[in-house]
């Protein structure tokens, strides 16, 4: 039962994150990678199906593509008259390599039918994951101008309109969102390779989990030194390193 992700309770997550960023920092930019996010999660809810389903008729053109292979095979030995005589081991090494090549052709024709699902099943993953790349370096912009030096800079733009945090408990909160955000991704990319084997993709899946592990360390380091200028004598800017 709790062996493998569920996506409806992830695109649950993702609603609800969505919805208490939207609530805390109304129209902010962050509302609206949140909202992004959960589009692509119900968008990965509906591809992690497709990708664990057995795509039929590329396995019908696979099959037909490989006995047709088969068969091109058998009625060239049925209609090939083998002379076993040798003239020179110039004439059978140059026979040699003929037949070499032949086995190699007809291995990759069969090769390109048999991985023809697993391929167009990685083009479109490869496309998703991609998005998800890009998606946690959106949240990493947001979070970088997020720092103890805003605590005592001059607020622009119009507040009402934009909640904007203006102080470190407000800044932590957002920080935290940001942390979340990026989790959420992680957990997204995990969706595609739960049912779908294939070596290429669960390695631009890890690199997408590492990836928002790096970037959530960053963030927790600023989570940190907030939390040291909530405390009791904490001082508004950072210790010098």
């Amino acid at each position: 039962m709790y062996r493998h992700l569920n996506a409806d309770l992830i695109v649950q997550t993702c609603r609800t994150t969505q919805e208490n960023i939207a609530k805390r920092f109304v129209n902010s930019g962050l509302s609206k990678v949140a909202a992004e996010i959960l589009t692509v999660s119900e968008q990965a809810a509906g591809l992690a199906a497709w990708l664990a389903k057995p795509h039929l008729p590329l396995r019908a053109l696979a099959g037909v593509g490989i006995v047709s292979i088969l068969l091109i095979v058998i009625s060239v030995a049925l209609h090939v008259k083998v002379q076993m005589t040798v003239g020179s081991i110039g004439e059978f090494l140059q026979g040699l390599d003929a037949a070499i090549n032949e086995v190699v052709f007809i291995g990759i024709a069969a090769f390109f039918f048999l991985t023809l699902e697993t391929r167009l099943k990685r083009q479109r993953v490869l496309k998703a994951i991609h998005e998800l790349r890009a998606l946690a370096h959106i949240i990493d912009m947001h979070q970088l101008t997020k720092d103890p030096e805003r605590i005592s800079a001059t607020p622009t733009g119009n507040t009402e309109t934009i909640k904007r945090p203006q102080n470190p408990a407000e800044l932590i909160r957002y920080l935290d969102h940001c942390s979340d955000l990026l989790a959420l991704i992680s957990k997204i990319s995990a969706l595609y390779v739960q049912n779908f084997d294939d070596p290429v993709t669960l390695a631009a899946v890890n690199e997408i989990e590492n990836l928002t592990n790096g970037l959530s360390r960053k963030i927790w380091q600023k989570i940190i030194i907030f939390d040291r200028i909530l405390a009791p004598g904490g001082n508004v800017a950072p210790p010098k390193q």
